[in-house]
Formats: C-alpha cells, structure tokens, sequence
C-alpha cells in the first residue's frame, strides 16, 4: 500500500528588511516573532539585512534570536546580492516591510537612490507595484527617547530634514508609513487572515 504523500500548501512570501536603526528594533522584533507564530499557516517571512543592520543586530544581541525564530536570514553583499530586487519584481512576495527604517534609507528611498539592498529593493519593488510598508525612525519633528542595548535611556533630536524624506515618501504610490512598531500586526491582517487559537 502506498501512502498518499500529504501536499504542502504553498505560503505567500513577505520580505522584511532590517536597516541599522537601533529605535524600537527589540519592540519590533517581538512583533515580527509574534507575527511569525500566528501567521506560519500564511506566510513565509523572510528577513534581509543591510550591513549595518547586521552590526546593529549584534550590537543588540538580536543577531541569534533572528535566525532562531526566522527560517530564511540574508545578510546585504551588496545593492543586488542577495537578489531581492529581482524577486520583488518577479512576484515573488506579497509585500516589502522595512523596519525599523534609518533615516539614510528612508531619504535614498525618497531620492530614488538604489545603492543598497534595502533602498534598491524597495525602488525597484515600487517599479513593479509591490507595496513598501516602511517604518521610519524618525517619524515627526521633536525628541525622542530610545533604549540602547544596556538598557540605558537615549535622547535623540529628529531633524526637520529626515521628516521631510518621510513626508515625501508619504506621497508615493503603494508607500504606506508606519509609526510604531504594534502597527505592523495591522498589514500582516489586512493582507491575511491568521489562523484561530
């Protein structure tokens, strides 16, 4: 007798791409864990990290539970490698998530400068009309508070220069900002249904 092999759905794909923005990258890697856990009947979240985003997520002591939780990890080679722009044009993925977002590649998003993996993926993504979901750290004009890695407070002064990069790519088709990181959840159930505990 020979067993019907049980077929494996197929799960949509989501890329989530970490800049080196410290802010709130701890209280969005809880969000994307959770994420992760109750939408693994959905989706297929795969994590890409700019060069500074590694550093950062060492310096944070993220960098393990990342590939603990996440299946699929690539670290930036360069602006096309690992191959992330080609893929999103491709159809590959339902959608782009950038967070946290460094002001530096919300601003070359804006400018439309495609000289990194994350800024690149997202310009030519956009091409094709896969939506960006992107979460700056520098959201509106003022002074924030932010946890370094020991857990000590850091005062930090958004400029009027980097909120108006967000400002712009507010504008954009298919750009939609987030402002923390519990927002995320929101797309993951707008773009799917997740499973009932």
């Amino acid at each position: 007798m020979v067993e019907k092999k049980e077929e494996k759905k197929k799960l949509k794909k989501v890329a989530w791409g970490i800049t080196g923005s410290g802010d709130r990258l701890r209280e969005t890697f809880e969000v994307m864990r959770r994420i992760n856990e109750e939408f693994e009947d959905l989706v297929d979240i795969r994590v890409y990290v700019s060069k500074a985003g590694d550093q950062v997520l060492k310096y944070y002591k993220l960098s393990h539970d990342i590939l603990e939780v996440f299946d699929k990890v690539w670290v930036e080679i360069n602006a096309n490698a690992p191959f992330l722009a080609g893929q999103l044009q491709m159809g590959k993925f339902e959608f782009l998530l950038i967070a946290p977002a460094t002001s530096n590649t919300v601003a070359k998003i804006a400018m439309g400068l495609a000289d990194s993996l994350l800024s690149n993926a997202a310009i030519m993504g956009l091409k094709a009309y896969v939506p960006l979901y992107i979460m700056p750290s520098d959201y509106e004009v003022g002074t924030v508070t932010t946890k370094l890695p020991d857990g000590r407070d850091l005062r930090l002064r958004i400029r009027p220069e980097d909120v108006e990069h967000v400002k712009k790519l507010s504008k954009m088709d298919d750009v939609h900002i987030l402002e923390k990181p519990e927002d995320i959840y929101e797309v993951f159930k707008k773009h799917f249904k997740p499973k009932q505990t």
